[in-house]
C-alpha cells in the first residue's frame, strides 16, 4: 500500500514539474515568438498634386524658340516675378527680330487665371492683367506694343509651386489684323461715347471698379498701345461742398491718383493728361446727396 502511495504521489510530482516548465520556459518562448513577429500596418500615401508648369515657347513656320524658363506670378498678382530667366530675354530678343522681318506677323500673348483667385488690377481678369504686364517687358527690350496682342483665358487646373505660378502664359504668332484702322477708330467712339467714369466718396481718393469699369480700361489701354501718339485724359471733377478753390485741388489730386492707378496697370503716364474742373461741371444737382455723389468723379476719355 506504501509503495503504492509513493507510485501515485511520484505521478503527480511528475505532472507538477512538467507544468511547471511548460509555463515557465514554453509559454514564454510562444510569448517572445509573438512579440517577435511584425505586424503589419497598412500605410496609406498621400497623393500631392503634380506642379504645372508652362514653357517660353512660339513657333511660326520654320522659326521656333523654346525654353522651359518662363515667366513667373504670385497667386492672385499680376507683377511680374524677378529675376527673368536670361533665356527669356534672349527668346524675347529672338521674336523682335523674327516680327521685324515679318511685318505682317504679331504675338499674341495669353496670361491664365484661376477663378479662386482675387483680381486686384485694372483689368477684367487676372489673365489679361498678367498678359498685359508681360507685353510692357516685351516693349520695354524693344518691341513695339502695336505688335502685341493680349488676351486672358481661364484655367482651374493650374496648380502652384509655393504660392508661385509657373509660366501661366501663352504665346502664339498669327498674322497682323487687317482693317485694324477701323477697328480703332470704332474703338475710340466707344470710349469717348461711354467713357469711363470713377467715382470717389467725399474727400477720398479711393477707387473701386466694376466689370464694365475694368473692361474700359482694357479697352483704353489696347487704344492707346495700338495707336501712334495717342493719349488720353482725366479730368477730375468734385460737388460743391466747401470752398470751390479748395474742390478744384481736389479733382486734380482724384486725378492725378487716376493716374497714378492706370500707370501702376501698365499704362505709360506720357500717355496721359490730367485736369480739374472742380465744381463746375455738375452732372447731378448738388442739394441731394445722391447728386453730390455722382458729381464727385473723375472722367477718362481720348484724346
Amino acid at each position: 500500500m506504501k509503495k503504492k502511495t509513493m507510485y501515485l504521489l511520484g505521478i503527480v510530482f511528475t505532472i507538477l514539474l512538467g507544468t511547471y516548465f511548460y509555463l515557465s520556459c514554453c509559454s514564454s518562448c510562444g510569448t517572445s515568438v509573438l512579440a517577435e513577429t511584425p505586424v503589419q500596418e497598412k500605410i496609406e500615401t498621400e497623393v500631392v498634386p503634380k506642379v504645372t508648369s508652362y514653357p517660353f515657347t512660339f513657333s511660326n513656320g520654320d522659326y521656333s524658340y523654346n525654353n522651359h524658363d518662363n515667366i513667373n506670378f504670385d497667386l492672385s498678382d499680376y507683377s511680374i516675378l524677378k529675376p527673368i530667366s536670361p533665356k527669356v530675354d534672349a527668346g524675347i530678343f529672338s521674336l523682335k527680330k523674327h516680327l521685324d522681318t515679318n511685318k505682317d506677323k504679331i504675338i499674341a500673348i495669353t496670361g491664365f487665371y484661376k477663378n479662386d483667385e482675387e483680381n486686384g488690377s485694372a483689368f477684367p481678369n487676372l489673365g489679361l492683367a498678367r498678359a498685359n504686364s508681360v507685353k510692357n517687358y516685351f516693349v520695354s527690350k524693344g518691341m513695339s506694343s502695336a505688335k502685341i496682342n493680349i488676351l486672358g483665358e481661364l484655367h482651374d487646373e493650374m496648380i502652384p509651386e509655393n504660392l508661385v505660378l509657373l509660366g501661366p502664359l501663352k504665346y502664339d504668332i498669327g498674322d497682323k489684323a487687317e482693317n485694324t484702322d477701323a477697328e480703332m477708330n470704332a474703338l475710340a467712339t466707344k470710349i469717348n461715347d461711354n467713357p469711363l467714369v470713377l467715382y470717389f466718396n467725399t474727400g477720398e481718393a479711393y477707387i473701386t471698379l466694376t466689370q464694365e469699369q475694368r473692361q474700359k480700361i482694357a479697352d483704353i489701354s489696347k487704344y492707346l498701345d495700338k495707336v501712334d501718339d495717342a493719349s488720353c485724359s482725366i479730368v477730375g471733377h468734385s460737388d460743391n461742398t466747401g470752398n470751390r478753390q479748395s474742390n478744384i485741388i481736389l479733382g486734380k489730386e482724384r486725378a492725378i491718383f487716376a493716374k497714378g492707378y492706370l500707370i501702376k496697370n501698365g499704362i505709360k503716364e506720357s500717355d496721359i493728361k490730367t485736369s480739374s474742373k472742380g465744381p463746375n461741371d455738375p452732372i447731378a444737382p448738388n442739394t441731394t446727396k445722391e447728386g453730390r455723389a455722382k458729381n464727385r468723379r473723375t472722367v477718362v476719355t481720348l484724346n
